[in-house]
């Protein structure tokens, strides 16, 4: 058996069980701080600007990319972005450096990918990194462009007029008016929507009273019956119990030293989050996987969320949660729940 096949079955392996890893984090008195009510957070706009200002400074700070690895294992977790049709449309959301991007554009030459983040620098980062690549006709198949889709919405030419009144008769005029200028890069015709999203370890770094209003943002430029796809942290990874007493700036949200934010996501979080955007919910469970540091042989238990049952290699040392979602079936006219 190869590397890449042991590697992928550890990966969607169910080493424990998270209901008792649960239990054994709340049976714990050295971790009781982690379950404690929080006092009400900061003011929402304060909080915004001082998070951005921080993933902004962190990108910089490791902006040669060696930080990041590429994330050669998403096309086999999501399956979906290999056999999407020719001119599919993907939309990444926080794209950072672009290490969800660059499999993205690799693994598939059909794919057209928006990528946007809120910092230029680390923009500039993306496309050095993805240029170096030598992919197949990228110049013509990336289009970075630089937005806080957070606090000033997507730009209007994600989608077209005709969806967002669409949106308006629904109630869910959710797409932002902010008038942004264009640039080479964004000086496109309108998009119409996106076959896919992609939000990978994004929705975690936003304050979470922040959250509703990102996840309605991505369901405004999704087309009828497009396909949301999200990963981040689970509840009880062990990268939430390294946090100390004075890093939780809210119930299950902390800060690291750096100014950068995590909250690490229950699945009935996720799932009221963003049904109440709109969504239906195909899939979501707890996996669980025990890793070990190479350095210090230390095994580590990390949570994750699975969609189905698609293999993937070990690409980082965090709890992971991964869900996907379709619009509701009012746009598209057939109803869609799945549990295959």
């Amino acid at each position: 058996m190869s590397v890449l096949v042991t590697e992928a079955s550890e990966y969607h392996s169910k080493d424990f069980n998270w209901e008792t890893l649960r239990q054994e984090i709340e049976n714990d008195p050295s971790l009781n701080y982690h379950l404690l009510p929080f006092p009400s957070p900061q003011q929402e706009e304060q909080h915004s600007r001082d998070s951005i200002k921080a993933w902004q400074n962190f990108h910089i700070q490791h902006s040669s990319g060696k930080f990041f690895k590429e994330r050669r294992y998403l096309l086999k977790e999501f399956p979906e972005l290999v056999s999407c049709e020719d001119g599919c449309k993907v939309l990444e959301v926080g794209c950072g450096n672009g290490s969800t991007a660059l499999p993205i554009l690799r693994g598939n030459e059909k794919i057209i990918l928006y990528a946007c983040d809120c910092s230029n620098e680390t923009l500039e980062r993306a496309k050095e990194f993805v240029a170096a690549s030598n992919v197949v006709s990228v110049e013509h198949r990336f289009h970075p462009f630089c937005c806080d889709f957070v606090t000033t919405g997507f730009p209007k030419w994600l989608t077209c007029d005709y969806c967002r009144e669409m949106f308006a008769l629904k109630g869910q005029n959710y797409l932002s008016d902010v008038r942004e200028k264009r640039t080479h890069e964004t000086d496109i015709c309108c998009v119409g929507g996106v076959d896919f999203i992609t939000l990978i370890f994004t929705l975690s770094a936003v304050p979470l009273q922040t959250m509703p209003t990102a996840i309605r943002e991505c369901f405004s430029v999704l087309k009828p019956g497009g396909l949301l796809l999200f990963r981040d942290y689970g509840l009880y990874d062990m990268t939430m119990l390294r946090f100390e007493p004075e890093q939780r700036v809210g119930f299950r949200e902390y800060m690291r030293s750096d100014g950068t934010r995590s909250y690490f996501f229950s699945l009935d979080v996720v799932r009221n989050l963003f049904i109440c955007a709109g969504f239906i919910e195909l899939e979501i469970e707890y996996c669980c996987v025990k890793s070990v540091n190479r350095q210090n042989g230390k095994s580590m238990r990390r949570v994750w969320v699975h969609a189905d049952p698609a293999n993937g290699d070990i690409q980082s040392d965090r709890g992971e949660l991964k869900m996907k979602l379709f619009e509701p079936s009012q746009y598209h006219g057939t109803h869609t729940t799945s549990n295959s």
